[in-house]
């Protein structure tokens, strides 16, 4: 059997296909010495859809349904409070882990550089620390939904 890479052409395949299985890849080319191979896995991932921005939903109980959403904008100006917008397009989780107790509540006090949220974005936990100092007066998305880039999240006053 020819020999490619070092490997013979069924086991560079055999490896190659194991690679994009284990990295969830959609395609893998290597190249050497003027020979190429690629390897496309079971399913080409697509580009994502543009993503419409979530209208602000209230803040939910665990096990509570969600209400349909609201047709209510965010106020410009927050009442005289601070807006905390989606650093990154992502989704917003409110607890390190479903079985923690969340960062902030509604009245909780924060701090600047306290943790307020978590945005999980191409499978990475991004802690979103609180620019403002105050009290948390409303959550505006539900845990687990999809945010915008400068979406508003939240208001401390």
């Amino acid at each position: 059997m020819n020999e490619i890479f070092g490997m013979t052409d069924l086991d560079t395949i055999s490896s190659l296909a194991d690679i994009i299985n284990s990295k969830e890849l959609s395609e893998i080319t290597i190249t050497e010495g003027g020979r190429t191979i690629t390897i496309k896995g079971r399913k080409c991932i697509p580009a994502p859809p543009p993503q419409m921005a979530m209208p602000p939903m209230p803040q939910m109980s665990a096990g509570a349904p969600a209400p349909a959403p609201q047709t209510a904008p965010v106020p410009d100006e927050a009442n005289g409070g601070n807006i905390v917008k989606a650093p990154i397009v992502g989704t917003y989780y409110r607890s390190p882990s479903p079985d923690k107790p969340p960062f902030v509540k509604i009245g909780d006090r924060v701090k600047k550089g306290d943790v307020i949220m978590i945005i999980e974005s191409m499978k990475l936990m991004n802690e979103v620390q609180s620019e403002f100092d105050g009290v948390v007066e409303r959550i505006l998305v539900t845990d687990g939904q999809a945010v915008e880039y400068d979406q508003p999240i939240m208001i401390i006053k």
